[in-house]
């Protein structure tokens, strides 16, 4: 799903206009970005949590030239579902394993 079917799907759900809904995921987008900027996290209860977390120096290999490069420790942005989230999303994975 693509951002300008993401607002559709949002407007439609909202019954608001495309504008409004754009304007909303927009500020939702710009909180998340802010909160992890200043090292916070953003928890939704039953959905998930936005973090940041820290991944471990490593040595890498340039496909190129083959020589072994290091990569050193850094924070990424993650995201971490909630319990419901996890839920809802088990039945689909067990449907596709059925298959």
């Amino acid at each position: 799903m693509t951002k300008s079917e993401l607002v559709a799907a949002l407007a439609e759900k909202a019954g608001v206009r495309k504008k409004d809904a754009e304007a909303c995921l927009n500020a939702f987008i710009s909180v998340v970005t802010e909160t992890l900027k200043e090292g916070g996290k953003v928890e939704i209860r039953g959905f998930g949590s936005f973090l940041m977390k820290e991944r471990a120096p490593r040595v890498a290999r340039n496909p190129k030239t083959g020589e072994k490069v290091e990569v050193p420790a850094k924070l990424v942005p993650a995201f971490k579902p909630g319990k419901d989230l996890k839920e809802a999303t088990e039945k689909v994975v067990k449907k596709r394993k059925k298959k």
